[in-house]
């Protein structure tokens, strides 16, 4: 089972960028962490990050019979790109949509999700950890 996660626009930031928010972990030890957690379960995991959405899109398009499940965190992407979310709609794989923060609790510009309607769920708020139980929701789905 292959899982892809994207990230977007200055999530390589992440240990540097507001550690108030976002704590003081890496994209890198994030990246590790949830490599280690997709091989105890048997899958493999394939990490892409951009700043460019055109890039998300193409890696977004490319994962059709490739990937089995994508997990994404668009960064501020998820609240303006109609692209991106046609992109995930596109493609025949669940997606997972993940947030460090919780979104709803942000200022109000953050609130709307546009990828959301497009994904089969949605982890917010758990700083790093999101993504790791944003995997294994995904692993389970998909089993």
């Amino acid at each position: 089972m292959k899982i892809l996660l994207i990230n977007g626009p200055n999530l390589n930031m992440l240990g540097l960028r507001e550690p108030e928010k976002y704590g003081n972990v890496t994209l890198k030890a994030i990246e590790e962490m949830l490599c280690c957690e997709a091989k105890k379960s048997g899958a493999e995991l394939d990490c892409f990050q951009s700043n460019h959405e055109g890039e998300i899109i193409d890696k977004i398009q490319s994962a059709e019979n490739n990937c089995d499940g994508i997990i994404i965190n668009a960064g501020g992407y998820t609240h303006t790109s109609v692209a991106i979310r046609d992109a995930i709609a596109s493609v025949s794989i669940p997606a997972v949509e993940v947030h460090m923060t919780n979104i709803h609790a942000r200022e109000e510009f953050r609130h709307t999700s546009l990828l959301s309607g497009v994904c089969i769920a949605q982890v917010a708020g758990f700083k790093e950890n999101s993504y790791k139980y944003a995997l294994e929701g995904l692993l389970q789905h998909l089993q």
